[in-house]
């Protein structure tokens, strides 16, 4: 670099980023609750007043897998709803609540069309009360993603959208876009064969970073699967879904 330019950069500080260097986040963080995650997150955890996204494919619903950690912190540090937008499935009350969160500050919203989901994900976002928000939106195009991300970024709120994994292939803003899921002929799929071997738990989970503020990631991450009673908990959400089961819990509906 032409040492004048070298200088005027080191000058600006963090207001200019290098690309091949790990950026800092723009505004606040929140840690994930994994640090090995947190270790390649821009400052270090999910960003507070942005748009990330969690691809994931057919028949996989590791959101709650991912997420708990952070929203529960995010209850601890203020009241207020935490809203989920067209969840493809009730969520699963006593799962949640085994792991310390509030299951009766859950709004869920259940849209099922498109456009709908969209509107209603940024109304949440402008309502001043509202954590954060989780929107399942399977059908987006990367204009309304953008509308979606200016909506996080003006009213300093945390949206998750959560989406296919053949989404991958196309353009999006937002700031982070992980894939939680093994592919065929990939090493993850090596190493998750040893890390059941090793005891790390069946639902060990395959963070695989497509976008972020900073260099490539070129290995996947792998998160050690849960041990006990919560582990339990999923498996009898899982089988009561198998089954039909209405019982479980349904939270806060609105139309």
């Amino acid at each position: 670099m032409v040492p004048s330019l070298s200088h005027s950069l080191a000058a600006l500080g963090d207001a200019v980023w290098s690309a091949d260097t790990l950026g800092g986040a723009p505004g606040a963080t929140l840690a994930s609750g994994y640090p090995a995650l947190d270790a390649v997150l821009p400052g270090a955890g999910w960003p507070l007043d942005a748009l990330s996204e969690l691809l994931q494919p057919p028949g996989l619903h590791a959101e709650w897998r991912l997420l708990l950690p952070a929203l529960v912190r995010l209850q601890q540090a203020s009241p207020g709803p935490l809203v989920l937008v067209g969840p493809p499935h009730v969520p699963f009350g006593p799962a949640l609540q085994a792991q310390g969160l509030a299951v009766q500050r859950l709004l869920w919203l259940q849209v099922s069309e498109a456009q709908a989901r969209l509107w209603a994900t940024e109304q949440a976002l402008r309502c001043a009360g509202v954590l954060a928000v989780l929107a399942w939106l399977p059908q987006v195009r990367a204009e309304q993603l953008r509308r979606l991300q200016l909506a996080a970024q003006t009213h300093g709120k945390p949206l998750f959208a959560l989406r296919p994994a053949q989404a991958q292939a196309e353009s999006s803003p937002a700031v982070l876009r992980l894939l939680l899921a093994p592919w065929p002929d990939s090493p993850v799929v090596q190493a998750h064969t040893q890390a059941r071997s090793q005891g790390q738990g069946v639902d060990a989970l395959y963070v695989h970073v497509l976008k972020r503020r900073g260099p490539p990631v070129l290995q996947p991450l792998l998160l050690p699967g849960r041990q006990g009673r919560f582990s339990a908990w999923l498996a009898m959400g899982a089988k009561a879904l198998e089954e039909g089961d209405h019982a479980l819990d349904r939270l806060t509906a609105a139309a």
